[in-house]
C-alpha cells in the first residue's frame, strides 16, 4: 500500500533526446532544416533573415520592416493578405530581433499550396503602404509615450545602451526616430535583406516529401530582391563600475537593472555560468530570491540571467523594490554575489539547480517546434549538437569550487553596470 507520508524517490534525469533535423536545399539555395515530427497535418515554415547595413542614423529601420512587411504587396493589401491566410486556416507572424527577423508561417498541410503564394508575394513584392506606416509610427510613438512613464522600462533601456551603445542591443530610441522612418528606407531595406542569399528555413511539424515539393515549387524560383547587404557585426568593451541614476521624485518603487557584458554560447564557461547563475536568481528558489523577496519583503520578484547574442552575450540582475528600500537591495545583492565567491555552495542546493536545469531543457522539448527553435540556437551560433552533450554533462557533475571560481571570474559586482529608475536613498 502506498505510504503517502513519505515522499516519492527523486532521480536526476539520465538523458536528453533531441530530434535532429534533416538539411536540404531549395532550387534557389535556400537551406531548409526540417524537423518532421508528429501526427497532425500541421506545419510551421520559418523564414529567417540576418540583420544587414546596421544605420546608427536609422536604428528603426530593420525593425519597423519586420513589423510591415505582411501589410500589403503589389497584388494584395493588408486586408485581403489577412482575409486569404484567415480563409484556409493559417496564421502569419513576425519577429523582430537584434540579430534577425524573421516570418513565419503556421498552416494545416492541405493548404499548403494555396497559402505559400501569398507569404512569397510578401517576400518579393512587399510595398510598405504610406497608410500602413502612418499607423504604425502612431502607435509605436503613443506605446513609447506610456512605457517611459515605467520605471522598469527606464532601467531597462537605460541600462542596455550603457552596455551597447548605439546598436541594435542598445539604442536610446525616442519619438524623433519614428518620425524620421522613410518609406524609401523600408524598401531600400527590404530590397538588401528579404533575399535567398540572406534567408534560412527551418520547418517543423508533418513535412514530408510532398510538402518539400510543394515549398520548393514556391518559394524555390528567383525572388525580386537582390540590394547590396552587409552582415552586422560589433564589438563592445563593458564600462567598467558605471552607476545611472534615472530620478523619478514621485516614484513608489525604483527599478533596479545591473550586469556587465560577458561570454555567449559559444564559451567553453557558458553552460558552467548557467549553472552559477541558476543558484544566485535563475528560478523561483533561488538566492535572490530567497534573500530579497521572501526573508527582506522588499520585492514580488527578482531575477538574473545570461544572455547570449551572436557577438557578445550578458548578464543582469533585475527587480523592483519599495523606493525606501532600494539602497538595502542593493546591498543584498551584492551580499549575496560575494557569498558565491567565498563559500561553496551546499551539495543538496546545488542538487536542486541540477533538477530544475535539467527538467526545464527536457520541459521545453514538447514538440516540433520546440526541437526546431533549439536547434535554431546552435545554427546561429555556428555549434553543433554536442553543445547540449557538453550543457548536460556540465550541469550533471559541476563541483561548487568550480562554481566559486566562475564567480570571481564572472561576477565582479564592482564592474557593474548598475541602473536605478525611481530614487535611492
Amino acid at each position: 500500500m502506498l505510504n503517502r507520508i513519505l515522499a516519492p524517490e527523486s532521480k536526476q534525469i539520465s538523458e536528453i533526446n533531441f530530434k535532429k533535423p534533416l538539411a536540404q536545399h531549395l532550387d534557389n539555395g535556400i537551406p531548409v532544416f526540417t524537423i518532421n515530427a508528429g501526427r497532425q497535418e500541421l506545419v510551421r515554415i520559418e523564414f529567417i533573415f540576418k540583420n544587414v547595413n546596421w544605420d546608427e542614423g536609422k536604428p528603426l529601420q530593420a525593425l519597423t520592416a519586420s513589423h510591415l512587411i505582411n501589410n500589403g504587396t503589389t497584388e494584395l493589401s493588408a486586408k485581403e493578405i489577412a482575409e486569404k491566410v484567415d480563409f484556409y486556416g493559417a496564421f502569419l507572424q513576425t519577429e523582430y530581433g537584434a540579430d534577425q527577423c524573421s516570418v513565419k508561417l503556421y498552416s494545416l498541410n492541405k493548404h499548403l499550396a494555396e497559402v505559400l503564394p501569398i507569404l512569397y508575394s510578401i517576400l518579393n513584392a512587399s510595398v510598405f503602404p504610406e497608410k500602413e506606416l502612418s499607423i504604425f509610427v502612431q502607435n509605436q510613438k503613443q506605446s513609447l509615450s506610456v512605457s517611459l512613464q515605467k520605471n522598469d522600462f527606464l532601467a531597462r533601456k537605460q541600462f542596455a545602451n550603457a552596455l551597447f551603445g548605439d546598436t541594435p542591443y542598445g539604442s536610446n530610441i525616442s519619438a524623433v526616430n519614428y518620425d524620421a522612418i522613410k518609406r524609401q528606407d523600408l524598401l531600400d531595406y527590404f530590397q538588401a535583406a528579404y533575399k535567398p542569399e540572406n534567408c534560412t528555413i527551418f520547418v517543423a511539424g508533418k513535412f514530408e516529401e510532398n510538402e518539400f515539393s510543394i515549398l520548393n515549387a514556391v518559394v524555390g524560383k528567383d525572388w525580386a530582391n537582390n540590394g547590396d547587404s552587409k552582415d552586422n557585426h560589433f564589438s563592445f568593451s563593458s564600462p567598467i563600475g558605471s552607476e545611472i541614476l534615472i530620478e523619478m521624485p514621485e516614484a513608489l518603487q525604483s527599478a533596479i537593472r545591473m550586469g556587465m557584458i560577458t561570454i555567449n554560447r559559444t564559451h567553453e564557461d557558458f553552460a558552467g555560468f548557467q549553472v552559477l547563475n541558476c543558484v544566485l536568481g535563475g528560478y523561483f528558489g533561488s538566492r535572490l530570491m530567497s534573500n530579497i523577496r521572501e526573508e527582506k519583503g522588499y520585492t514580488y520578484g527578482i531575477g538574473s540571467g545570461v544572455v547570449s547574442l551572436q557577438d557578445t552575450g550578458y548578464f543582469f540582475i533585475a527587480t523592483e523594490v519599495g523606493a525606501d528600500v532600494c539602497q538595502s537591495a542593493v546591498t543584498e545583492i551584492e551580499k549575496e554575489i560575494d557569498l558565491l565567491k567565498n563559500d561553496i555552495i551546499p551539495e543538496e542546493e546545488l542538487d536542486l539547480v541540477r533538477s530544475y536545469m535539467l527538467g526545464s531543457l527536457l520541459g521545453s522539448l514538447e514538440n516540433a517546434f520546440s526541437h526546431a527553435d533549439k536547434f535554431k540556437n546552435l545554427y546561429f551560433s555556428g555549434l553543433d549538437y554536442s553543445y547540449y552533450d557538453r550543457y548536460i554533462h556540465t550541469v550533471k557533475t559541476i563541483d561548487s569550487q568550480s562554481l566559486r571560481i566562475l564567480a570571481h571570474k564572472y561576477l565582479i559586482s564592482s564592474d557593474f553596470t548598475k541602473v536605478v529608475a525611481g530614487k535611492k536613498y
